[in-house]
């Protein structure tokens, strides 16, 4: 959130507003900030009546603005300073959980968590394991108090985190109430997790990584946006395939990746097949012409061919991701 720098209050008044969202006042880009903060310096030495008669002062200013301006241009400036914490519904906070199917196998960690409702409803009602990352440090006291109480402390922990600072690795579900630019910053790396993770972000989606699937909750109450509705969305993180693989008698299968989505190339000696398919966490399901099809569990470096109709020889073959160019 932003707010004026001054203390003179007819200063602050001539301060321009920042952008809002959700009805916060938010901080904007850097030099957006620095154009804020020049502007309200000079309306405030002008109520004061100390730039009346010094044209030449202004001018001095006015170059300087130009000049830090130049400068803030060429500094890499963050995604976001802030995301505003907005309080998730109970019944929405379920819904994300059963989307994503959690159970008490599973760790779940939630992004920007707030007063801990989704990792102490993960625990309590679903019997997970999970740790909620925030950066303000009020709402993680809350978070665990609010755990306590809910005699779930042992399985719900909370921890005062910036969350691109946060190892993900151990989650195998991500839940996450952000804005769009933080989750797109953040895309590449939960594309790096274990195929099979599921991500479930409420409202906001994650670019043209198209999600597995999208429910929409009514939401009577909700003060954000027109719609009196939240749109839960589902994606699993798919195994890395793209490339070429090798098997045996001479099968190669080249894969052409775009997340979740593939198109293929079979090759079983001189008999070439394209296919296009869709890759579910670890499975993989190929569908080609003439009601042709095959099914696959990716493992790191091998690809175990579970099912072929109309390929003969292939069920059961294990290819290996190629080491060169080609195989052979």
């Amino acid at each position: 959130m932003s707010r004026s720098l001054s203390t003179h209050p007819s200063c602050d008044q001539g301060q321009p507003p920042g952008r809002r969202f959700f009805g916060i006042q938010i901080a904007t880009s850097r030099k957006e900030r620095l154009l804020r903060t020049l502007l309200g310096v000079i309306l405030c030495l002008m109520r004061l009546n100390f730039l009346s008669f010094k044209p030449r002062l202004i001018g001095v200013i006015a170059a300087l603005m130009v000049g830090a301006l130049h400068a803030a241009a060429q500094a890499p400036s963050p995604v976001m300073e802030e995301v505003p914490f907005i309080t998730t519904p109970d019944h929405v906070t379920v819904a994300m959980l059963e989307l994503a199917g959690v159970g008490p196998r599973d760790h779940v960690i939630d992004l920007g968590s707030g007063d801990g409702r989704i990792v102490i409803t993960a625990a309590r009602r679903f019997g997970a394991r999970g740790l909620g990352v925030e950066i303000v440090p009020e709402l993680v006291t809350r978070s665990q108090e609010n755990a306590l109480r809910a005699g779930v402390a042992d399985r719900a922990q909370f921890r005062t985190q910036d969350l691109f600072q946060t190892d993900l690795t151990p989650a195998t579900v991500i839940t996450m109430y952000l804005l769009p630019d933080v989750n797109l910053a953040l895309r590449p790396r939960l594309l790096a997790l274990a195929p099979g993770t599921r991500i479930v972000s409420h409202d906001w989606d994650l670019g043209d990584w198209r999600p597995d699937r999208t429910l929409t909750v009514a939401v009577p109450q909700k003060t954000v946006g027109r719609e009196k509705v939240s749109h839960l969305h589902l994606w699993t993180v798919p195994a890395r395939l793209h490339g070429l693989w090798c098997g045996a008698a001479g099968v190669t299968l080249q894969v052409e990746q775009q997340f979740q989505v593939l198109a293929m190339v079979l090759a079983q000696g001189d008999n070439r097949r394209s296919f296009t398919g869709r890759v579910d966490g670890a499975r993989l399901h190929a569908v080609g012409a003439a009601a042709v099809a095959w099914s696959a569990q990716a493992g790191p470096d091998a690809l175990d061919i579970t099912s072929a109709a109309g390929l003969p020889g292939l069920a059961g073959q294990r290819l290996r991701r190629a080491v060169a160019a080609s195989c052979g």
